[in-house]
C-alpha cells in the first residue's frame, strides 16, 4: 500500500469517514481549550463526572424521540445544567463537597441513563449512547458540533481574562470584580454544551476523552497557556485523525480508536515531553561552575 492509500484513500473515497474528520476536528477545536482550563482549575475529573450526568437526559430524549438528534441534546443540555446547579446547591447548604455530591450525582445518574434506555431499546440502541457512532455523523450533526466549537471559541475569548485570572488567583479576582462568579457559570456552560456535542459523535463514556487526554498531554510541550491550547488543539486534531486512520485499515470501532490515539500521545508526551517529560528528567544537567 502506498502511503496516499493509508493516509489519504479513506477520506478520498468514503463520504461518512470525511463526514467523520470533519466533525472530530470540529469537536477538537473547542474541547481542547476548555479541557485545558479544567485541568488548570483543578477541576478534571468534573469533566468525567459531567459526560456521566449527561446520560439520563439524553436517554429522555431518546424514549422520546428515539435515535433524534434534537431531542437527546436538549436532554442532555438539561440534564447537564440541572446536575451543575443541584452539586452547587448541595456543596453550598451541607457539609458535602462539591466533587463528593458530584460524584454522587453522576453515578445516579449514568445507572439511571442505562436503565431508561434499556426500558425501550436494544443492546445495539445502548452502545450506541454508551460509546457514540461518529461514523455515522449527519449534516444536522456536523452543523452542531460546529456551531458548538464556534461558540465556545467566541465565548473563550470573551471571558479570557477574567477566566485565566480565576484560575491563577481567585482570591485577587473577587476582590477587584465581581465577574469571577458569572464567568464561572459560563464557562461550566461551555463544558456542558462540549460535553453533549463530544456525546453525539463518541458517545457518554468516551466524551471527555477528547477533552481531558489532548489538555493534559499539551502540558508537556508549552509552559505558557497560549501554547497549551494551541497543543491541546493540535493534540486533538492529530488524534482524530489518527483513530479514524487506524480503526478504518485495523477495523476497530472509530471512537474508543480515537480516544485511544490521544491516550498515545499522552504517553509519548510524558515520556519525552520538553516540559517535565520522564526522559528529560532521567538526562544529568549541566551545574554552573565556579
Amino acid at each position: 500500500m502506498t502511503p496516499y492509500d493509508i493516509l489519504i484513500g479513506p477520506f478520498a473515497e468514503f463520504e461518512f469517514m470525511r463526514r467523520a474528520l470533519v466533525g472530530s476536528v470540529a469537536l477538537a477545536l473547542g474541547a481542547g481549550p476548555v479541557g485545558v482550563f479544567l485541568m488548570l482549575r483543578r477541576m478534571s475529573l468534573f469533566g468525567d463526572a459531567m459526560a456521566h450526568a449527561i446520560l439520563p437526559g439524553a436517554a429522555l430524549g431518546y424514549l422520546v424521540g428515539g435515535l433524534s438528534l434534537t431531542a437527546m441534546t436538549a436532554g442532555g443540555l438539561l440534564a447537564g445544567f440541572i446536575v451543575v446547579i443541584l452539586a452547587g446547591l448541595v456543596a453550598r447548604n451541607t457539609s458535602v463537597k462539591e466533587d463528593a455530591s458530584l460524584a454522587a450525582f453522576y453515578l445516579v445518574s449514568l445507572a439511571l441513563g442505562v436503565t431508561i434506555v434499556s426500558l425501550k431499546g436494544s443492546n445495539i440502541d445502548l452502545l450506541h449512547v454508551l460509546f457514540g457512532s461518529v461514523l455515522a455523523l449527519d449534516d444536522a450533526a456536523l452543523i452542531l458540533l460546529a456551531a458548538i466549537s464556534s461558540i465556545t471559541l467566541m465565548v473563550l475569548a470573551l471571558i479570557y481574562r477574567p477566566l485565566v485570572l480565576e484560575c491563577v488567583d481567585p482570591s485577587f479576582l473577587q476582590s477587584v470584580s465581581r465577574s469571577g462568579g458569572p464567568v464561572h457559570l459560563v464557562f461550566l456552560a461551555l463544558v456542558v454544551m462540549n460535553l453533549v456535542g463530544g456525546f453525539n459523535a463518541l458517545g457518554t463514556l468516551l466524551a471527555v476523552g477528547i477533552m481531558m487526554l489532548p489538555a493534559v498531554a499539551a502540558r508537556f510541550w508549552a509552559h505558557e497557556l497560549t501554547g497549551m491550547i494551541c497543543a491541546a488543539t493540535v493534540i486533538g486534531i492529530l488524534s482524530s485523525v489518527v483513530g479514524l486512520i487506524a480503526s478504518y485499515h485495523l477495523g476497530l470501532p472509530s471512537g474508543p480508536t480515537i480516544i485511544l490515539a490521544a491516550g498515545l500521545a499522552y504517553v509519548v508526551s510524558l515520556a519525552f515531553g520538553p516540559n517535565g517529560g520522564l526522559v528529560l528528567r532521567l538526562i544529568p544537567r549541566r551545574h554552573l561552575e565556579a
